[in-house]
């Protein structure tokens, strides 16, 4: 059974979906500014382990933002541009809305949701996981830096991050971008024997796979796009890359 929702039933279901979390918890949200209250959720999951992902991509954080997302051990935040979709899920239910985790939302807009159970529409369900997790793979892991900026609601703007200007040495090994197996790093050849062969029979540069060619990450790749965004800035300057 699909539920509809307005504004006070997104908001009750939201904290539910944070309250029932007891193994994983996404939260995508273009626009990011958390309210005391579902702050203390969060603290209360991330004091149990809990795997935390955060999606955000329209705006800097707030100094006071940014700093209670550094203290959460638990909680991993990502950036990724031209993001739109507004989802929350855990293990049992998402939440689909018009609402982002923005207080100024939450209080002031009208808004409307839709709430899938995992038990009554599995289908539907793992649907909205699997697109979550294609939003996680190609976003950006950040590493937020306190800044002065303040967020505009619509006025979209680049991440504040740190990036440690340290040696890289080139990656002792490779895997195959589509069954894992550890091959010699190269981008310019990032299959194994067999899958190449099968890979070889269509020539598709661009048919997405499923694993990162230097971390092994499960992440979407191609023939021409091997590595994950992460490895490809780590090193660039390491390994041969097709412009």
């Amino acid at each position: 059974m699909v539920e509809f929702l307005t504004t006070s039933g997104i908001n009750f279901r939201l904290e539910e979906i944070i309250k029932g979390a007891n193994e994983q918890l996404v939260i995508i949200s273009p626009f990011l500014k958390i309210n005391e209250r579902i702050k203390e959720m969060l603290e209360e999951k991330d004091r149990f382990k809990i795997d935390i992902r955060v999606i955000y991509g329209k705006t800097d954080l707030q100094p006071e933002q940014t700093k209670w997302l550094e203290s959460m051990a638990s909680i991993r935040t990502s950036f990724r541009r031209n993001l739109h979709a507004k989802c929350y899920l855990n293990e049992k239910e998402a939440l689909l809305t018009s609402m982002n985790l923005y207080e100024f939302s939450q209080v002031n807009n009208d808004e409307m949701g839709l709430l899938v159970s995992k038990a009554t529409e599995p289908d539907l369900y793992d649907r909205i996981v699997e697109e979550s997790r294609q939003i996680i793979r190609r976003s950006e892991e950040v590493r937020l830096a306190v800044s002065t900026v303040n967020p505009v609601e619509d006025g979209p703007q680049p991440p504040t991050r740190q990036i440690a200007k340290t040696a890289v040495e080139k990656p002792q090994s490779g895997f195959c971008i589509r069954c894992k197996t550890a091959i010699p790093p190269n981008p310019a050849q990032p299959y194994c024997r067999g899958c190449f062969g099968s890979w070889n029979r269509f020539k598709n540069p661009d048919y997405e796979e499923k694993y990162c060619h230097t971390c092994g990450n499960d992440t979407a790749t191609t023939k021409s796009k091997p590595v994950c965004l992460s490895c490809y800035r780590k090193y660039r300057d390491v390994l041969e890359f097709s412009a």
